[in-house]
């Protein structure tokens, strides 16, 4: 899936946009059972901004897909990094109740 932008109506100026999914699901690898995660981004845009109508079928597509938690934290960074070419960017999955415990991933860029 593409994952569309818009130009930037600030470049130049150092501002944060957060965007939070509080509807992310994905698969267990191991047992095939649903995840049910909360995705937060948080980034400062340069050139481009993300387009959140893309933005939410780039996350459907991980519905049924079998993937752990570290993985798909940093598949999402390393795709939005890509499309976005931001300043900086985080993002955060908070994972629901499995077998009494709970996972935070943080997955971080910072431009050289």
């Amino acid at each position: 899936m593409q994952i569309e932008t818009f130009p930037n109506p600030s470049i130049g100026r150092h501002y944060e946009i957060t965007h939070v999914n509080h509807e992310f699901t994905s698969v267990c690898p191991k047992t095939g059972l649903p995840d049910f995660g909360t995705i937060t981004i948080t980034y400062i845009p340069d050139e481009l901004c993300l387009e959140l109508k893309s933005l939410k079928y780039y996350f459907l597509e991980y519905r049924n897909k079998g993937i752990f938690y570290e993985a798909v934290t940093n598949q999402i960074l390393d795709d939005l990094v890509a499309a976005c070419k931001p300043l900086e960017m985080s993002v955060i999955s908070q994972w629901g109740v499995r077998g009494g415990m709970t996972s935070t991933i943080v997955a971080t860029y910072k431009r050289d």
